[in-house]
């Protein structure tokens, strides 16, 4: 059997590549490593994005593990366009997977792209991984082994969140939801 656990970074300034976390933020990055301090886990693979980075950095220097970054945990880009309905736009995408805007990716190819860490992660000898990413590819990787996971299940995401995938000898996949949002 193989785990992998979720992350949805902490509280960030903003949606940016170099965005930071808030000082709120920073005390949830800190509660995040006590919460998995017990867990065996032998990777840490995170995007490249500033807020996972520091979300998951505590854990890591704990732990004295080596991050590694992957561009495929990176967040989906909805649209290169300023969508001012885009909070309408993106539940379209939880409905149809292969609905794209300008410049965007469908929930389809964003879905692939965070799916594809997994089989990688599947292949490694690592028996429990965690990876850091954002809260829609989250979402999108939750979908993938739980079809009905939707709109509004990616509303009521918490920064941060963890989720534990586990991958049963008999091909099976259980998702549990394991972070409490009032833990901080």
């Amino acid at each position: 059997m193989k785990s992998i656990y979720v992350i949805r970074h902490c509280e960030a300034e903003g949606q940016q590549l170099e965005a930071l976390l808030t000082a709120k933020g920073v005390q949830q990055a800190e509660t995040l490593a006590r919460f998995l301090s017990n867990k065996d886990i032998e990777r840490i693979i995170s995007s490249p994005f500033v807020r996972a980075i520091q979300s998951i950095q505590p854990l890591a220097t704990q732990k004295e593990m080596k991050l590694e970054l992957d561009e495929r945990l990176s967040e989906r880009i909805l649209s290169a366009l300023n969508l001012p309905d885009w909070l309408e736009r993106l539940k379209e995408t939880f409905d149809d997977l292969e609905l794209k805007f300008d410049g965007g990716e469908s929930s389809r190819e964003a879905m692939n792209r965070v799916v594809s860490v997994v089989e990688d992660i599947m292949k490694s000898e690592a028996k429990n991984t965690l990876i850091v990413t954002h809260g829609n590819l989250m979402s999108l990787l939750l979908k993938n082994f739980q079809p009905d996971f939707g709109f509004e299940d990616w509303q009521n995401l918490s920064n941060p969140d963890v989720f534990l995938l586990q991958f049963l000898d008999n091909n099976e996949v259980t998702v549990e939801r394991l972070w409490v949002s009032d833990t901080v």
